[in-house]
């Protein structure tokens, strides 16, 4: 059965959407879709942008991924005007926070490392435009679930000053984030590895898989971070956590461990209103303005 023709004008305008950010107005915020702020492999690296009218300052950057698999998901599933069911990113935005959700690249054509320095690069490019986005580049969060707890622990844990020698003025600024709150993160891969199978992106040099275990890169300088996890947990287990947690008083950094009893890799219900609420208290506490 041949397929109705479509008009070349509607094709035209269906292309061009998807070229042009879109900035849409929704009452109480503001949303700027499909910022580019990087290519690779002929493609670019995107994300968007939820501005509240009432700012608070503070920029809350989403690690898109599931799986070092980062999916485009209309916007409008995060914040939306017409609240029925409240949810952590709506919660966000009504706070003050500009919510910013960053996309990577993804398995199985892409890998950790890939993933990380594309995530390192959204940080960058958000911190040198925060004029335009009306934030301070100090009070920069970032929070992610599973694979996206795992990208938001390794800016945590590894995050630097820039080069200031590179021809790339994104590269000459820092990566460094002010606070962290990775859920159900791995924190050690080299304990992953019989699932590199099935999670292609783990399919790494042995060295990359401990240059990119943020357990094994705890250092005095790190973010400050809530740790959060489900106690059921049996695909990234809770002990990922809990040692994560140690290191990090070894270290002397903020921290905060919550371990959700009753939760696996995920939460619903009561665990998620545990995890919606420890996680914003806790950029409420480190994302102040500074004095």
């Amino acid at each position: 059965m041949p397929r109705p023709s479509r008009s070349p004008l509607l094709a035209l305008l269906f292309l061009i959407s998807l070229a042009c950010p879109i900035i849409g107005q929704a009452g109480d915020f503001t949303v700027t879709t499909d910022v580019v702020y990087g290519h690779k492999a002929g493609m670019a690296l995107t994300y968007d942008v939820i501005r509240p009218k009432e700012q608070n300052g503070a920029a809350l950057l989403f690690i898109v991924s599931g799986g070092w698999f980062s999916n485009w998901t209309p916007v409008e599933q995060y914040v939306k005007e017409k609240r029925q069911t409240p949810n952590l990113w709506e919660t966000a935005v009504d706070k003050g926070y500009t919510l910013i959700l960053v996309r990577h690249g993804s398995a199985p054509y892409f890998k950790i490392p890939d993933a990380v320095s594309d995530v390192r690069r959204a940080v960058r490019f958000i911190r040198l435009h925060a004029d335009d986005y009306g934030i301070d580049p100090h009070r920069i969060g970032v929070f992610g679930f599973s694979a996206g707890g795992h990208l938001t622990l390794v800016l945590a844990t590894t995050g630097d000053d820039g080069q200031q020698d590179s021809p790339d003025p994104v590269d000459r600024v820092s990566s460094r984030i002010a606070a962290a709150a990775p859920v159900v993160a791995p924190t050690k891969l080299q304990d992953l590895m019989h699932l590199k199978e099935r999670f292609t992106a783990m399919q790494i040099p042995e060295d990359q898989v401990t240059l990119f275990s943020p357990l094994l890169q705890v250092t005095s300088d790190d973010a400050p971070a809530m740790i959060i996890h489900g106690g059921k947990d049996d695909l990234v287990p809770p002990d990922h956590s809990e040692r994560l947690a140690k290191a990090y008083e070894a270290a002397g950094v903020a921290h905060d461990l919550l371990i959700i009893e009753g939760a696996g890799h995920g939460f619903k219900g009561i665990e998620l209103v545990q995890m919606q609420e420890a996680m914003l208290n806790w950029f409420d506490k480190h994302l102040q303005p500074q004095k």
